[in-house]
């Protein structure tokens, strides 16, 4: 593998679903309550939150404690995030994710 191409890669391309995703609902990524990324590692993640613009504390992280766990990274993080109180009723949350055969793609969703 090559790894920094495919680090590029995944960001440059999550960044872009979500502003196609976020585009289409003529919002803008300071609309989001919370961006809930794939849980692939914590470096593609903080990339990603800050080629968007968003704070830190509204990007949410469990890579730490589930590592990759493939397509369940994003239920397990949305399951933390209810679990602690942040996510509430009403917050707009945007889903993204990448994945095998590069792969990816995005869901803006209000709890």
């Amino acid at each position: 593998m090559e790894g920094k191409e495919v680090f590029k890669h995944a960001v440059v391309n999550m960044a872009a679903v979500v502003a196609e995703v976020l585009g289409k609902a003529g919002l803008e990524p300071k609309d989001i309550d919370w961006l809930i990324p794939h849980q692939a590692n914590k470096r593609i993640i903080d990339s990603t939150g800050r080629k968007l613009g968003l704070p830190p504390e509204r990007v949410v992280i469990t890579v730490d404690r589930h590592a990759n766990t493939s397509a369940a990274s994003i239920p397990l993080a949305l399951e933390a995030s209810l679990a602690d109180g942040r996510v509430k009723k009403g917050d707009l949350l945007l889903l993204e994710g990448i994945g095998g055969g590069l792969a990816w793609g995005a869901s803006l969703i209000r709890w």
